[in-house]
């Protein structure tokens, strides 16, 4: 008699915790890397590795400094400065957006020019043949975004790919929901004949609008944000100070039941921060 054979549960691959906390050579960031073929990934950024042992050593200080004030302990200290290790993929993060804002505000320049030519008679792919000279003149550095994007479309057009596969492939590693929409919108006119001249400058101008109000608004939180990040260090200078002046009066806080208040402290401001930041992360 056969005895019934349990069905084998599926093995999930561990998670790379090195890769989720930024580090440049994990094995996840170099099979990215592979599977670009050397092009850009968008959705991806590669700290080096003296920029995630910056970050690291930084956000490792920062919490060693935090935590001594509130427990006047080296040893707890340096267990809680472990928490730096977050840093790196913060900082990743903040860079990634970065790189996306500046790609889009170029490619509003790259469809200014695209536009001009096709106004003045030119193919599409003269066109853009043309906006990549004209991007060298805009950003002398070759390591521009948008000139090594257009570099790439240069090469494929000489060697004969369909200029929508090309902006497909770009708009696909870029990530960013206005080249895509330009993509898709440049495909679809291509293919049914539309009028290109009026379909470019339409869209380059509800993307240059679409920045515009991003920077106003950006403007417009950068100083709730610097007051924020004020009142959040509030509380840090405020309990050095009383250290400072009145040690005998902080006593009772380093010691038995006042371990536990300073925990709450603490992690009722670690709240305030998170709930802080994600009230100003507006999106349009």
């Amino acid at each position: 008699m056969r005895m019934p054979v349990s069905p084998k549960k599926p093995i999930r691959p561990k998670r790379d915790w090195i890769e989720w906390a930024a580090w440049p050579d994990s094995e996840a960031a170099r099979t990215r890397a592979r599977d670009a073929g050397g092009l850009v990934q968008y959705a991806d950024y590669r700290l080096t590795k003296r920029q995630f042992v910056t970050a690291a050593l930084v956000g490792g200080g920062v919490v060693f400094l935090a935590a001594f004030l509130f427990y006047r302990s080296i040893p707890a200290a340096l267990v809680l400065s472990a928490a730096g290790i977050v840093v790196p993929r913060a900082y990743r993060k903040f860079l990634l957006e970065q790189r996306k804002v500046r790609l889009a505000q170029q490619f509003k320049e790259a469809l200014y020019s695209i536009a001009s030519s096709l106004a003045a008679g030119r193919s599409v792919e003269n066109a853009f043949m043309t906006a990549h000279e004209d991007l060298k003149l805009m950003y002398p550095s070759p390591e521009t975004e948008i000139v090594r994007e257009f570099d790439v479309i240069s090469v494929r057009l000489g060697i004969g790919e369909p200029l929508e596969q090309v902006l497909t492939d770009f708009s696909r590693r870029a990530g960013i929901e206005d080249i895509t929409q330009f993509t898709d919108v440049f495909t679809t006119c291509k293919r049914s004949g539309g009028d290109m001249v009026d379909v470019i400058r339409r869209t380059s101008q509800m993307i240059g609008e679409k920045l515009e109000v991003q920077q106003e608004i950006s403007v417009m939180v950068a100083q709730k944000r610097f007051e924020s990040r004020i009142m959040m260090a509030v509380p840090f200078v405020f309990l050095a100070f009383l250290s400072l002046t009145a040690p005998e009066y902080m006593a009772p806080l380093y010691s038995g039941a006042g371990y536990l208040l300073l925990t709450g402290a603490l992690f009722a401001l670690g709240g305030c921060y998170v709930l802080m930041s994600k009230i100003m992360k507006i999106r349009l």
